[in-house]
């Protein structure tokens, strides 16, 4: 497959979507033994995690999601391929962006049903290596769906909870080819974000808005999960998340990316984990632990001229937070998704997560 011509891994997605999105609860195994090749590895965000076997794919995620939010449909905002640039992993990549959107008529990993419309927040990379798909990355916002249902994971975040828009342009759906010096070009803006921040490569100190300014226009966007939220301009940014997230976490360490790819005036990239990083206290409203925890992130990115515009995130932040002893899903629903060991007992008196759900 030439670097430029990315539709058949395209259209086998879209095809694999059609089947997928229509499929009844019987039909999913066979749907996915069309698609999915034998060797697979799923990534989901907690508490799913890791899955090898595309059976348990729909048995473990999509049974139980499809029967909570009923009536299901895909609501796709970014759609695009490309070659993965990650060297030691490489392949030809299809990623697709938005919301699932249903009827929340039965409860879901213990959040309970509105009988409203919900939206899913989700970005998924797929591998296609010929006819089948042989890897995904799977990440969504459970938090952002906990809390339409009324409920509160996190203390009050310090930028905007929306459902989220897809991009100002709506030029996201790229299902025909698009020029592939765009595609360069996205992706240089991309790579000299990540090596400009100084969080990375150290040097002499500066104001953050002045570094946020060689990669981000003025009007940028930050489309951030439930818990942070979303915030509009430079100045904003980095007074509602970058600062702290800078100030709140300490020991950070880049482990790299799995996939970084673009196309035409989008791009994105994932880690399994991208980050580690030690809560020294004040992020998300928490108190510090001096453990170590990983972030499990997706970036998705529209570029304006030579820098970036908008930016769509996705953080396993259950997972992150589990790793410091505090079961988010568990204390906020009731029910236990899985408890690592850590400080929650430390911890208990400082965070309690309560329902807002009307009786």
């Amino acid at each position: 497959m030439k670097d430029n011509d990315f539709q058949a891994a395209k259209q086998l997605v879209r095809d694999y979507y059609t089947q997928l999105d229509a499929a009844s609860s019987d039909d999913l195994i066979s749907v996915q033994d069309r698609f999915i090749s034998s060797e697979y590895l799923w990534r989901g965000f907690h508490p799913f995690h890791e899955l090898r076997d595309r059976g348990e794919v729909a048995d473990q995620f999509w049974t139980p999601l499809r029967t909570a939010l009923t009536h299901m449909q895909r609501r796709m905002d970014v759609f695009m391929a490309g070659r993965n640039t990650i060297e030691d992993h490489g392949g030809v990549w299809v990623v697709s962006m938005g919301h699932l959107m249903g009827l929340f008529d039965q409860p879901w990993l213990g959040i309970p049903p509105t009988g409203k419309i919900a939206m899913l927040r989700y970005c998924e990379f797929h591998r296609v290596d010929g006819d089948k798909i042989t890897e995904t990355a799977m990440y969504f916002d459970i938090p952002h769906l906990m809390m339409q249902a009324g409920l509160q994971p996190f203390p009050p975040q310090t930028a905007a909870h929306l459902v989220q828009p897809g991009p100002m342009t709506h030029e996201g759906l790229m299902f025909d080819a698009q020029d592939p010096d765009e595609g360069r070009q996205t992706l240089a803006a991309i790579d000299h974000m990540v090596n400009d921040i100084k969080t990375w490569r150290g040097g002499a100190e500066e104001p953050l808005v002045d570094e946020l300014r060689r990669s981000w226009n003025e009007d940028m966007v930050w489309w951030g999960p439930a818990g942070i939220g979303a915030s509009y301009t430079i100045e904003r940014y980095a007074k509602q998340h970058s600062g702290p997230f800078r100030a709140g976490l300490t020991d950070r360490t880049f482990n790299g990316h799995v996939c970084r790819i673009a196309e035409g005036h989008f791009g994105g990239f994932f880690g399994w984990p991208n980050l580690t990083l030690t809560p020294s206290g004040g992020f998300m409203g928490m108190p510090a632990t001096n453990t170590p925890g990983d972030m499990r992130v997706i970036d998705i990115y529209r570029r304006d001229g030579s820098k970036l515009t908008e930016n769509w995130i996705f953080i396993d932040l259950l997972h992150f937070w589990n790793m410091q002893g505090i079961d988010v899903l568990a204390r906020t629903t009731g029910i236990s998704a899985g408890r690592e060991t850590g400080v929650l007992g430390v911890l208990s008196d400082k965070f309690q997560p309560v329902s807002t759900r009307p009786a």
